[in-house]
């Protein structure tokens, strides 16, 4: 008969000292944000008061002259809260840590250093693989703003962003109305005895949540037309009054636009934005009547719109004015720079508190939604099937 082994030696099976938790030692993070070189792009990710806020907690950053100028926010700001400036690009790049809006060129990633981490915008549908093959060659973690989760599934940073564009759509086409060359004259504005604008918004999203909000502010007649009950049931609630909804069909989205002053343009795709207006229904538009097309990045959904820029940012076609500018929040940059910053602030004390990047990722979903690549491994799938990549779930590296 064989003897029972047990599998524990005798000293394991006498009670042991209990063993106590080890507190996580509160990181030190130190920024680097460098001055935005992308055609137009006047944003910065932190403002003067978030920087002041970092600072305050024992962390470091390091902004490049200039880097908010675009957004009104001098070097004398960030230097009064706390920041160090330098005029050196090379030096910000070699922070452990950077933040920008755009995602950073080839030419910048050679400037960083290996196992860097990186914060910014992806801009997925603008990206080359060799991009990709940089980050995995400098073993880089990076996360995507755009990407990143709240506690309740929505995606802050889009929301922000959207919320700006939404709002800025009515802004622009009131603009683009009033007595300039093209326009037809007209003023949004509930005036007595004079008949309200007509605003068609497509799109129920938050973008079109928000151009509903600033057209009804303003006095004009809104249709929303969304193929999502859930959404156009969700915009009636979060406006907080009955309006004239519709799914997007052919019949009444032709009659609606006949009789538009302003169409508004917020329709996404998976990969790109669907074309709900043909070239003929802009044929049959007014003279002078205001297409904005906020989906103009993800393609544009109307079949007439070509990409335009700030400086150049209307055209007519059909007698209808077209604007078609990709990055409408970057107008307001000192808007959008404060709520790209609102968003940021938090994660990064949160970041710190947390003992670091690692161990934050362990435990927030939400930012390690964010995540697309760790340490030169991607993590994203969408990425990987987009550029024929491999892949690791990000779950299987991080425990």
């Amino acid at each position: 008969m064989t003897e029972h082994v047990s599998p524990f030696t005798r000293e394991q099976l006498i009670p042991q000292e209990e063993t106590l938790e080890v507190y996580k030692h509160k990181g030190q993070l130190f920024i680097g944000i460098p001055k935005e070189n992308a055609y137009q792009e006047k944003r910065v990710c932190l403002s003067p008061d978030a920087v002041a806020a970092m600072t305050a907690h024992g962390h470091r950053v390091l902004i490049e002259s200039g880097a908010g100028e675009g957004a009104k926010f001098s070097d004398k700001d960030y230097s009064e809260a706390g920041a160090e400036i330098t005029k050196d690009t090379k030096k910000v790049f070699t922070c452990p840590m950077i933040l920008k809006v755009e995602p950073p060129t080839l030419e910048e990633l050679d400037l960083v250093n290996p196992q860097t981490t990186i914060i910014s915008a992806l801009q997925l549908k603008t990206q080359k693989k060799s991009y990709f093959q940089k980050l995995a060659y400098k073993r880089i973690t990076a996360l995507a703003f755009e990407f990143i989760k709240d506690d309740d599934g929505t995606y802050p940073a889009v929301r922000a962003l959207s919320e700006i564009a939404g709002t800025a759509s009515i802004l622009i086409a009131s603009e683009i109305m009033s007595n300039n060359p093209a326009g037809n004259g007209l003023m949004f504005g509930n005036i007595s005895g004079v008949p309200p604008i007509e605003v068609t918004i497509l799109g129920a999203g938050t973008v079109g949540e928000f151009a509903a909000r600033s057209a009804l502010g303003l006095g004009a007649n809104i249709k929303i037309f969304d193929n999502s009950l859930t959404r156009l049931r969700a915009v009636q609630a979060n406006l907080g009054r009955p309006l004239h909804t519709s799914t997007i069909q052919p019949k009444n989205l032709i009659k609606a636009l006949k009789r538009s002053d302003v169409v508004i343009g917020a329709v996404r795709g998976i990969n790109r934005s669907p074309i709900l207006v043909t070239e003929t229904m802009i044929e049959h538009m007014k003279k002078g009547a205001v297409v904005i097309d906020v989906s103009i990045d993800m393609g544009g959904c109307f079949e007439t719109s070509e990409v335009t820029t700030h400086d150049k940012p209307t055209f007519v076609k059909s007698g209808v004015v077209h604007y078609c500018v990709p990055n409408i929040p970057s107008r307001y940059a000192r808007t959008a720079s404060l709520s790209i910053s609102n968003i940021f602030t938090p994660y990064l004390l949160h970041i710190a508190e947390q003992g670091g990047l690692e161990n934050t990722l362990r435990f927030d979903r939400g930012l390690r939604n964010g995540l697309y690549f760790y340490h030169g491994i991607l993590t994203n799938k969408s990425i990987a099937d987009w550029f024929d990549l491999s892949y690791r779930d990000i779950n299987l590296l991080i425990f």
